[in-house]
């Protein structure tokens, strides 16, 4: 008889497949820009929607025509920056070797950390004590209306040189940014987020191992004969087995940004969306779908390797 002999289940790219360590997502890499200025930006899933818009697409047989696509409402309440933080290089890398706070704090943020009461001030920072920095921030979850007070933490990269770098962070230290400033329509971003959890399943669902014959012994739903894989006295990781699905760090490149916009009348449907809330800030629309759940905080940059073939043209939208 010939070897019985399938391809593995389950994509190796993601591993291990445990639960995220905290709801923010975290950055890996900045793209390099030229001008000072935020790399990437933050806020909430408010839900799905859809719109008529234009078809572009070079090559597309709808070309021209009014078509209906699926979008992403990301709510974007303004960042405040609180910190700035500088490193040296070293042989594993960026190292810290300082941070500057500004004096004046959100008085929710004591709910995430502790305030140092002594710190360096940015006035005293000389460019030869680091060679990269960037700046510290939190959302202000009070201003939308998802019922929650206490923000998330994160660092964001900035653009430029090291000068410009540090001109960039004294005008932005203890004040208020906005999605706006940074971001434009058309322009390609990097999704960053958390998937929806699914908690504790199979192999057939969580790797997609096909169900066996119903004349099969024991069991259906396993990953089949093992064979050699146990001989190490316990299974090797690559098997696909059950345990924990979803509420994955996951990063998709170069999601499209339609439209941002800063009216919500046209955007808000009756009542509100669902399981989330009236949108009261500005909002980014997205093309398409994003990772996780409506609430979920979610974290979007600049395009590390954009796809040069994707024009980034300003299509009038349409909500339906």
């Amino acid at each position: 008889m010939p070897k019985a002999h399938v391809p593995r289940r389950g994509s190796m790219q993601f591993w291990p497949r445990k639960r995220a360590k905290k709801a923010t997502p975290r950055v890996r890499a900045w793209a390099s820009v030229k001008d000072a200025k935020l790399l990437g930006f933050g806020g909430y899933k408010a839900g799905m929607s859809h719109v008529m818009l234009t078809d572009s697409r070079e090559h597309s047989m709808t070309k021209g025509k009014q078509i209906s696509c699926p979008v992403t409402i990301i709510e974007c309440p303004a960042l405040k920056v609180f910190s700035v933080k500088f490193y040296k290089n070293s042989n594993n890398g960026l190292k810290s070797v300082s941070q500057v706070f500004c004096e004046k704090y959100d008085k929710n943020l004591k709910k995430k950390m502790i305030i140092p009461k002594k710190f360096k001030k940015i006035d005293d920072i000389k460019t030869e004590d680091y060679d990269d920095l960037k700046v510290i921030v939190h959302t202000q979850p009070g201003l939308t209306g998802i019922g929650k007070k206490k923000p998330e933490i994160f660092e964001v990269g900035i653009g430029g040189d090291k000068e410009s770098k540090l001109k960039f962070a004294k005008d932005m230290l203890g004040k208020d940014v906005n999605v706006m400033d940074f971001f434009n329509p058309g322009q390609q971003i990097d999704i960053h987020s958390i998937t929806k959890g699914k908690g504790f399943q199979g192999p057939v669902k969580r790797f997609g191992v096909s169900i066996r014959s119903h004349k099969s012994e024991k069991t259906k739903r396993g990953p089949g004969s093992l064979g050699g894989w146990k001989g190490q006295a316990h299974f090797m990781y690559r098997i696909a087995h059950a345990g924990q699905m979803g509420y994955h760090l996951r990063t998709e490149y170069n999601k499209q940004i339609l439209s941002i916009e800063e009216k919500n009348e046209k955007i808000n449907p009756k009542g509100g969306f669902k399981h989330y809330s009236v949108i009261k800030n500005p909002c980014i629309i997205v093309k398409g779908s994003i990772a996780g759940s409506s609430k979920r905080f979610v974290r979007f940059s600049y395009a590390t390797r954009p796809n040069k073939r994707l024009k980034e043209e300003k299509s009038a939208i349409r909500f339906a």
